[in-house]
C-alpha cells in the first residue's frame, strides 16, 4: 500500500480502531494517538486501543482524550509486528486488521495491506512521511506525538537506528509548539523513587556472564513485591544491561503473572537482538527485541544462558 493509497482509504472508510501494542512505549502511544489526530482532521470517528491502561507517562499525548463509543468498521494497528503483541484482551481483532504501520524488520504481515519500513527509526516516522506526502494538515498535538516516538525509539537520538531522516525529522517537528525540551526531560530524565529504587535493585543483582560479554538482570515476582512499588515502575528496565562496559547482549528477564518469562534484549553491533529472540518465536529490532519463554526461572535463564553461549561460541 503506497501513502496515497492508504489517503484514499483513510477517507473513504469510518469507525477506526487503532490497536497498540501490550506493554506500551512512546512510539506505539505516539503512533496511536497521532493517527487518532489525523483521523479526527478528516471529520473521522477513531479510537485508540491498548489491552491495559495508558502509562500515565505519555498522558500529555492523550489529554482530554475519550473513546467513543461506537460498532468498530476499520481496525488498523500501529508499531505492531505480530498479532501477538494485542495482549489477550484484544486478541478477538486477530485476522481483522485492514492495515498496519510498522517499522520492525521481523513484522509477520498479518493485515490486508501493510506499510512495513524496518530501516525506518520509528513507526511515527513513517507516519511522518505519510502527512507530509500526501499533504495532510500537520498540527501542534500532531507533531507532539510523532516527535516523541522519534525520540523514544532512538533514545533521545543516541541508538544506531538514528538516521540523518530522523535528525531531519525532529528539527522539522521542533518548529512547532511541541516544548521538545520537555518532553526529552519527561522521557528521559525523571524518575519516580520508585523507579529510581527498582533500579538499584536490579543492578545490585546484575549477572556478567561469558567475561562480561552477557549483563543479565532479572525482574521476579518476589522482587517487585520486596520492594513494594507500583508494577508499573518495572516496565523499560532493558537498557540497563548494556550500561555494562563489556556488555556486547544485554538482556532482561521479567516474571509475567500468567508464568514465565518475557525477555528484552538489546545490543551493540556485534550481535543481532532479533535473531536471538527469533530462538524463542520472538522478533524485533537489530539492536532491540524482545520474546517469552515459558518455564520456570532455572528453566528459562538455563536455555537463555545456553543460547548466549552459542552465541560467543562459547
Amino acid at each position: 500500500m503506497t501513502f496515497t493509497e492508504l489517503r484514499n482509504f483513510l477517507e473513504s472508510h469510518d469507525d477506526y480502531v487503532i490497536i497498540t501494542h501490550r506493554n506500551p512505549d512512546g512510539d506505539t502511544v505516539g503512533s496511536g494517538f497521532a493517527l487518532w489526530n489525523i483521523l479526527k482532521n478528516m471529520g473521522k470517528r477513531a479510537k485508540v486501543v491498548n489491552c491495559e491502561p495508558f502509562p500515565a507517562r505519555y498522558d500529555f499525548l492523550y489529554e482530554g482524550y475519550s473513546a467513543p463509543e461506537f460498532e468498530p468498521e476499520t481496525i488498523i494497528a500501529v508499531d505492531i509486528a505480530d498479532e501477538r503483541l494485542f495482549g489477550e484482551e484484544l486478541m478477538g481483532y486477530a485476522g481483522k486488521v485492514d492495515v498496519c504501520i510498522d517499522h520492525h524488520i521481523s513484522n509477520k504481515y498479518f493485515a490486508k495491506e501493510t506499510i512495513v519500513d524496518g530501516k525506518a527509526s520509528s513507526a511515527t516516522l513513517i507516519l511522518y512521511r505519510f502527512v507530509r506526502e500526501t499533504g495532510l494538515p500537520i498540527n501542534d498535538i500532531i507533531a507532539k506525538c510523532i516527535y516523541t516516538g522519534l525520540a523514544t525509539d532512538t533514545g533521545c537520538f543516541k541508538f544506531e537506528n538514528t538516521t540523518p531522516e530522523a535528525h531531519i525529522a525532529a528539527a522539522e517537528l521542533m518548529a512547532y509548539n511541541i516544548d521538545f525540551a520537555n518532553v526529552n526531560r519527561r522521557m528521559f530524565d525523571i524518575k519516580s523513587r520508585g523507579r529510581m529504587k527498582v533500579e538499584a535493585a536490579v543492578k545490585t543483582n546484575m549477572e556478567h556472564l561469558f567475561g562480561g560479554k552477557c549483563a543479565m538482570i532479572c525482574v521476579t515476582r518476589q522482587l517487585m513485591e520486596e520492594t513494594g512499588v507500583d508494577p508499573a515502575e518495572f516496565d523499560g528496565l532493558a537498557s540497563i544491561p548494556l550500561e555494562s562496559e563489556e556488555a556486547i547482549i544485554g538482556i532482561t528477564m521479567k516474571e509475567l503473572e500468567k508464568g514465565g518469562f518475557k525477555l528484552s534484549v538489546r545490543t551493540t553491533d556485534k550481535a543481532d537482538a532479533s535473531a536471538f529472540c527469533r530462538q524463542f518465536g520472538g522478533g524485533g529490532h537489530i539492536r532491540a527485541a524482545g520474546c517469552e519463554i515459558a518455564g520456570s526461572y532455572e528453566e528459562v535463564r538455563g536455555a537463555v544462558t545456553k543460547a548466549v553461549g552459542e552465541l560467543f561460541g562459547e
